[in-house]
């Protein structure tokens, strides 16, 4: 085998049996502590996903313990929008979880090839995920791990949450962190998991409001050029509204959205469940066909709190309840983001209120006094002898823009090198070259681009990149090979889903009787066991029809030697059984059990023999004249045969007989009598 035989070929796992039930098939998925592989369930015989930790990592107690917590915490949920948890087991060392297997594909897959979504299609896919989250959090358990690879959609269309491996159940305190350890994926983190590690219900509302502003944008609403970067910014900077990428989408929609990203987790909504329910208000509106809802809006708009502090100054806003109206002129000397929106950095920590129509609604708590009247900004008429100035301050401004569109359009960004065909290595030390960074993305299977080295890359060579920027490399597994499983014993169904998990077809199947192995079964296949093929080849199956049923000969009045030797040529064993039988003649078949019908080879049958008619005793005729005693042998069923004696006086009398009076012969034996 060479070297470019994918690692299927080589993985230690693929073809091997767990806790002598589960045949490890083709490898799904590789996360950071396990590697989930579809497998034959072969007790139940079905399919599932099994979720196996990277070797080594069993060998920590501590890490093990929370790998059996996950399965204990999971196999508390059951729901139709669950990935359910069959079992948790461990096998030489290995750990593994068995769950259930869901053929089709993850959420990432949806938002890479269809992002931006519609707001009702975001809303419906978002639906049933919270209906996990919500049975979670009646649970008492805290997914942490929101993110769209976890969110798998089966071939049919259901869309289940997977993978509760870094949930934990809620404590007194809600401190769920382990160590300090910050789980999850840092794009879906909530603030309070990077700042003081604890999470809570509210944590997988924030994480479901960043999955719902990726599916409405198609892009995360933080990033960075390290992971630490975008923590950062989900701890100082608000998630600005989807509509400020997609402007077609409501007012209600932003405000949900913003709403469940609050970074201050009072203000989310408590858990999944309430989440749901401003869901359902909002695809509500949608259906209505309704641009805008105030009312909806208002009830969803993060509320704000007046802010001053002890310099004096005013952020802007009123205390109190209500909504108060002001006008865009107060923020003209607030630096702006490039997005139009305050910079987090201005906002006192708090979220800055979208701006619509020159006008920004502001909510206050509810419960408090009245809101003033709608402030308004009267603009002053300019003075005379400032035209000049605003002159040169306008060019400035072209100037500054024109020189700020270069920088961030052009100067900052260079073609992104060829790396084709280089391994891993060198395709980082030829990024590193122009001043480049290289990451591997992901791994796929190549008929033409040899095991290790590069295959494609993002951007793809010749596309536009920032100087600083980092390309994501496609390396080749090399060619897409199956070892055959071992499929004897196997019933047929669990032997074609063994080959569908690997990729490999189902071939000719033929139907074969076996002395040994039960109906229905496998007795071999081609081609044979370990035999390494390329996806889409076929094999094929000798399938066990059970024994093979023979006829059953009659050989009842026949010879025993030939009706012996016609049965055990028909694969039977035969038992004899001698008996008197008037009407059959000696050493011929009286009877035969069974006498017709089936049997299989090696069944026995029995068969009674004939051996004449039962003996009689004979007759004293000595010294009886010959008439009489022909005629008593005669009456007796014998046959009489006269000699005389040596001496024949010409008496006729019975002098000898053989047999001697009193022996028992059969009927029809001839009795010699002797007469003097």
């Amino acid at each position: 085998m060479t070297d470019d035989v994918h690692t299927q070929v080589g993985d230690r796992l693929v073809g091997r049996v767990l806790d002598r039930r589960y045949r490890v098939g083709a490898r799904v998925a590789k996360g950071g502590m396990a590697t989930v592989y579809e497998a034959l369930d072969m007790r139940l015989d079905r399919v599932v996903a099994l979720k196996v930790m990277h070797l080594g990592m069993g060998d920590d107690a501590e890490f093990g313990r929370r790998f059996v917590a996950e399965a204990r915490a999971a196999a508390k949920l059951s729901h139709p929008n669950v990935v359910a948890v069959f079992d948790q087991g461990e096998d030489d060392g290995t750990l593994f979880l068995a769950m259930e297997y869901v053929p089709g594909r993850t959420l990432r897959d949806v938002i890479r090839q269809q992002a931006p979504l519609s707001p009702a299609r975001a809303l419906d896919l978002l639906t049933p995920v919270l209906s996990a989250l919500s049975a979670a959090h009646d649970a008492g358990i805290v997914h942490r791990d929101i993110k769209p690879e976890n969110v798998l959609i089966s071939d049919e269309g259901t869309v289940k949450v997977a993978d509760f491996g870094l949930a934990r159940a809620v404590t007194t305190t809600g401190q769920t962190a382990t160590q300090g350890l910050l789980m999850g994926t840092v794009s879906y983190l909530a603030p309070e998991l990077v700042t003081d590690g604890s999470a809570d219900a509210r944590s997988d509302v924030y994480s479901a409001g960043i999955l719902l502003y990726e599916l409405l944008t198609g892009s995360k609403p933080h990033t960075g050029d390290t992971p630490i970067q975008v923590a950062y910014a989900h701890v100082h900077a608000d998630v600005p509204p989807p509509s400020a990428l997609e402007p077609g989408i409501p007012p209600y929609v932003d405000a949900l959205v913003q709403r469940a990203t609050a970074r201050d987790r009072d203000l989310r909504p408590a858990d999944a469940r309430v989440l749901s329910r401003q869901v359902r208000r909002v695809r509500s509106a949608l259906e209505e066909g309704l641009p805008d809802d105030p009312d909806l809006t208002g009830d969803l708009t993060v509320p704000l709190q007046a802010m001053r502090d002890e310099s004096g100054y005013d952020d802007g806003y009123t205390r109190g309840t209500g909504y108060v109206e002001h006008r865009r002129d107060q923020y003209a000397d607030e630096p702006a983001s490039a997005n139009g929106y305050h910079d987090p950095a201005y906002s006192n920590g708090y979220h800055q209120p979208a701006r619509r129509n020159d006008t920004i609604v502001v909510p206050f708590e509810p419960g408090g006094a009245p809101p003033p009247p709608a402030t308004r900004v009267t603009p002053q008429p300019p003075r005379k002898g400032r035209g000049l100035i605003a002159l040169i301050a306008v060019l400035a401004l072209a100037i500054g823009v024109g020189a700020a569109g270069w920088y961030y359009g052009i100067h900052r960004y260079t073609a992104t090198p060829v790396l084709l065909n280089l391994t891993a290595t060198e395709a980082s030390a030829k990024a590193g070259e122009v001043g480049l960074r290289t990451t591997l993305a992901n791994q796929d299977f190549s008929e033409t681009v040899p095991r290790g080295q590069v295959m494609e890359t993002s951007p793809a060579p010749g596309d536009r990149i920032r100087k600083d920027g980092e390309i994501g490399l496609i390396v080749s597994k090399g060619p897409e090979r199956y070892r055959v499983p071992q499929l004897a014993g196997l019933n047929l169904e669990a032997a074609k889903r063994a080959l569908d998990s690997i990729k490999l077809v189902t071939g000719r199947v033929t139907d074969s009787y076996s002395e040994t192995v039960p109906a229905g079964r496998v007795i071999t296949f081609t081609p044979k066991f370990d035999t390494v093929m390329k996806p889409g080849n076929t094999v094929n199956l000798w399938v066990s029809q059970g024994r093979r049923p023979i006829t059953v000969p009659d050989t009842t009045g026949k010879p025993v030697k030939v009706a012996s030797r016609t049965l055990r040529k028909a694969g039977f064993t035969v038992e004899r059984t001698d008996e008197y039988d008037e009407k059959v003649p000696a050493g011929s078949v009286v009877s035969q059990t069974p006498s017709s019908g089936t049997l299989f080879a090696k069944d026995k049958v029995k068969l009674v023999v004939s051996k004449g008619p039962p003996l009689v005793d004979v007759p004293n005729v000595r010294r009886k004249g010959l008439a009489e005693a022909q005629k008593i042998l005669t009456d007796a069923g014998f046959t009489v045969k006269v000699e005389q004696a040596p001496f024949h006086l010409g008496l006729n009398l019975v002098a000898g007989q053989n047999p001697a009076a009193g022996r028992k012969a059969q009927p029809g034996t001839t009795v010699v009598v002797t007469v003097v």
